[in-house]
């Protein structure tokens, strides 16, 4: 590989098997993969999909965000988002005691506003804005926190430590988003909140699925539902998630076995009927809603290999379902149905997906590991780029 050929997974998939003197014979073997599929991922002929990287990362002891090349660095504006990470690190060293601050905190409600907004951001997937603002909440919380001891203060500063959780864990730092998850689950407990640590328990599942940990996600999952308090007003979103968290990690473990299957579109079954008897009162922001609800049942299938399936049943969902979602959540959905797509060989409505996101949300996609998957699969296998692709690619490659 020349020095200015774009890394891709594929390549750095190679280097590091080759680096361990494994063939792909011996890395399918340990990943339980086949051999071809292996070899397809490494030559660019195949998409390297989230359950493949977080296999192949077990395999070989590495974190996937060493295999997926991240964090991704960017030239200009989007890149100084990755400043922020240095003074995460910094608020993480406030531990029994808070900050010494330069001058007086603001008040709660104001903070709260802050962390209203921040969640706002979030969704939009503006996170050059949400960088600038997260660090001084968090180290304003922080003192309220530990100098009154209020329930109040703890969950605020849980749910910008969640924020801060999201943000690393985007940019591509695993073991930041780790920490700052301990500082969050700390808070959570502290927050006089029932129902609080059982957000931070779906982090944490997702965080350990994407790490190849199946089975130790679903039972933090399965110890969560049973726990939930149902005399709160929070109970069935908080369930309702739980259960879809549940079914998208089931499905990814199971890669299509028959009795994985089955568990998976149980769990969804129950989040769907949920739903059906008249939705849940939000309370968290956790997006538990029809619209949401419809674009996890076509996760659920492209976990589970049933890419006719996911495609099935996102021409189902219609563009009112769509606009009801956030930019966040609608992008995510483009990004995988693009891969879906991609997959199953129809290349033009992948970029087509693809250009949809990247309309809606750009530094997810520039930030998200699978789109960056979908667009290099892409233009290894196109004969010409059009112009949308080439430019897409062009950004992610510098």
């Amino acid at each position: 590989m020349s020095d200015d050929t774009p890394d891709t997974v594929g390549r750095r998939l190679a280097r590091a098997r080759k680096k361990r003197d494994l063939t792909q014979i011996g890395l399918a073997q340990r990943a339980n993969y086949s051999r071809s599929h292996v070899a397809q991922v490494e030559s660019g002929h195949k998409v390297a999909t989230p359950a493949f990287v977080a296999a192949m990362a077990a395999a070989l002891g590495m974190d996937p965000a060493q295999i997926y090349g991240q964090p991704f660095r960017l030239q200009g504006h989007d890149d100084q988002v990755h400043s922020v990470i240095p003074e995460l690190r910094r608020i993480l060293l406030y531990v029994e005691v808070g900050p010494d601050l330069a001058g007086p905190p603001r008040k709660l409600d104001i903070l709260a506003a802050e962390i209203a907004t921040a969640r706002r951001l979030m969704k939009k997937v503006q996170l050059n804005r949400v960088a600038r603002r997260l660090p001084a909440v968090l180290e304003e919380l922080t003192y309220w926190a530990y100098e009154t001891d209020e329930p109040r203060a703890w969950r605020l500063l849980s749910l910008a430590f969640h924020d801060a959780v999201t943000l690393a864990r985007r940019l591509g730092y695993t073991g930041d988003a780790l920490a700052l998850l301990e500082r969050d689950a700390y808070a959570a407990r502290r927050s006089g909140d029932p129902n609080l640590p059982h957000l931070v328990t779906m982090t944490r599942a997702m965080i350990s699925m994407g790490m190849n940990h199946y089975k130790p996600a679903l039972t933090l999952l399965s110890r969560a539902a049973a726990n939930v308090h149902q005399d709160r007003p929070d109970a069935g979103e908080v369930a309702g998630v739980l259960e879809l968290r549940s079914a998208l990690l089931v499905a990814r473990s199971s890669r299509g076995g028959n009795t994985g299957s089955g568990e998976a579109w149980e769990y969804f079954g129950r989040a769907e009927e949920r739903i059906r008897q008249g939705g849940e009162t939000p309370v968290h922001g956790l997006e538990f809603t029809a619209a949401n609800v419809a674009i996890h049942g076509a996760a659920v299938a492209a976990e589970l290999g049933d890419l006719d399936e996911a495609a099935r049943r996102d021409r189902d969902i219609g563009d009112r379902t769509l606009a009801a979602l956030t930019p966040e959540r609608r992008t995510h959905h483009e990004i995988d149905m693009a891969r879906v797509l991609a997959e199953l060989g129809e290349h033009g409505k992948a970029e087509r997906r693809l250009e949809s996101a990247d309309r809606i949300a750009p530094q997810l996609v520039t930030f998200h590991p699978t789109a960056r998957a979908v667009v290099t699969h892409l233009v290894d296998v196109r004969r010409t780029l059009p112009e949308s692709l080439r430019r897409l690619h062009t950004r992610m490659s510098v």
